[in-house]
């Protein structure tokens, strides 16, 4: 089940909130974590199994944890069998079929894959729990001694599937009492709204122009032109998809009473990659710099640990992404891309004027979603060198696509603005109490036409 679907927006939420809210306060937590195990298990009941066994091992790991906080030994213990439990969770499910399939490249090596389907959101919610018990020993977060609401923390079906990586020294407190306002369900069912829209309404439409583009290539079609309209619709749809369940998620646990990070702040505005890195995914980002960057070092033990630190960070972000090639590749990508920034372009970067800067990003990152998006390398390095010269530069088919697209491409600009925020920050607050209803409504019921005649509607993070 997929929030940008009819079966949650008409049957699944309107439930959810009529139970949850005639529930009293002490059996809430209760109610939210059936439905979020209903949620999860809707496509794949057994894997509530594995969901279980997450909760009750990290669970009683915290407890151990606590218990023996006064040998330290012990307590560390504990930790890394945590996490030792959690890598192996996330690793057999994920990257199997990766690892064996490459050992069978050694000669006289034969590792058989298993073909397992890989379990939604299990790198997201294998990175809460793992991060829940390391807090605790840090003493960062307090122990959880109900399994209730540490279960309730692992299933919330809000941020379950794909983020953000919500901590739980964030939630802590919500789990134990909350207080739900008229103010805070309206700001979350407005938050709600707009991720849908950017969804349904912006992702959807450019994800065409992306699958057309791929065609091109196949079909040995493609041009320079086409190649970077397939690199910008892939990045503005990546970007309104994920934003957008993040928007989704961030306003569903408003309207259930709690607070999750942002998890995005415009990173289409940065103007370095270093930037971007802060502006985009930020729960991902801050997990990595909290529970390995800092760990390893960071960079307080000279260039060459800060060199391996952030190698180490950035191979682990690719390939938390998926178990193949590309998404290792796209780390290393990036990893040099930081260390350029931050070794030998820095001055040159405070030199640039603004607009260069920016476009510079862009076009580092656009590129950077090609090696992203393309699992097959031969594929990414063919469409990469149309890209920059190495097939013609425009064809008829190309301005037909601008034409088609113009107009797409320009709200999407817009959107990945502040200027639709700014606009409304500015109107009065009494116009802003009015329109809100209004375009609520609207935006909901354009979605749901859009759903009613559409077909492809996936959330790219999903398989991640």
């Amino acid at each position: 089940m997929i929030f940008s679907s009819l079966t949650f927006l008409f049957a699944y939420l309107p439930v959810t909130l009529a139970v949850y809210f005639l529930t009293p306060l002490r059996w809430r937590n209760w109610v939210l974590l059936a439905v979020s195990l209903f949620f999860y298990g809707w496509g794949e009941p057994v894997y509530i199994l594995i969901m279980f066994l997450s909760i009750l091992i990290d669970y009683t790991h915290g407890m151990l944890v606590e218990k023996y906080r006064s040998d330290d030994r012990k307590a560390r213990w504990f930790v890394a069998q945590s996490v030792i439990f959690n890598l192996l969770l996330l690793g057999f499910f994920k990257y199997w079929d990766f690892l064996a399939a490459n050992l069978s490249l050694i000669p006289g090596v034969r590792v058989p894959q298993l073909g397992i389907p890989l379990p939604i959101g299990i790198s997201f919610f294998t990175f809460q729990t793992m991060s829940y018990t390391i807090d605790v020993y840090r003493q960062d977060a307090p122990v959880q001694r109900n399994m209730v609401k540490f279960g309730t923390f692992v299933t919330m079906f809000p941020q379950l599937i794909a983020g953000p990586i919500v901590q739980y020294k964030t939630v802590a407190a919500a789990l134990e009492h909350r207080v739900n306002t008229t103010e805070d369900f309206a700001r979350g069912a407005g938050r709600f709204t707009v991720g849908l829209a950017k969804k349904v309404l912006l992702a959807n439409s450019i994800g065409a122009l992306w699958e057309e583009c791929l065609a091109a290539q196949a079909a040995g079609t493609l041009t320079a032109v086409s190649g970077w309209l397939g690199l910008l619709a892939f990045g503005f749809q990546i970007y309104f998809d994920f934003s957008g369940y993040s928007d989704m998620a961030i306003g569903l646990g408003y309207m259930f009473g709690f607070r999750f990070d942002e998890n995005f702040r415009y990173p289409y505005l940065a103007s370095s990659v270093s930037e971007f890195w802060r502006r985009w995914h930020m729960s991902l980002t801050g997990w990595f710099r909290d529970y390995l960057y800092i760990p390893l070092g960071g960079n307080r033990h000279g260039t060459a640990k800060t060199l391996r630190n952030l190698f180490l960070v950035w191979f682990c972000t690719g390939f938390w992404h998926g178990a193949s090639w590309n998404f290792v590749l796209w780390g290393m990508y990036f990893f040099l891309w930081f260390l350029l920034e931050r070794y030998l372009l820095r001055g040159v970067l405070d030199r640039m004027p603004a607009m260069v800067k920016h476009l510079y990003t862009l076009v580092v990152v656009f590129v950077g979603w090609g090696i992203f998006a393309m699992e097959d390398l031969g594929v990414c390095g063919r469409y990469l060198a149309a890209c920059f010269g190495g097939a013609p530069v425009w064809s008829a088919a190309d301005g037909f696509r601008l034409r088609s697209y113009a107009v797409t491409f320009l709200v999407l600009i817009l959107a990945s603005t502040t200027l639709g925020r700014d606009a409304w920050e500015k109107a009065p607050e009494k116009a802003r109490r009015v329109l809100m209803p209004v375009l609520m409504f609207l935006g909901l019921v354009v979605c749901t036409a859009y759903l009613v005649d559409g077909s492809y509607n996936p959330f790219l993070y999903f398989r991640f």
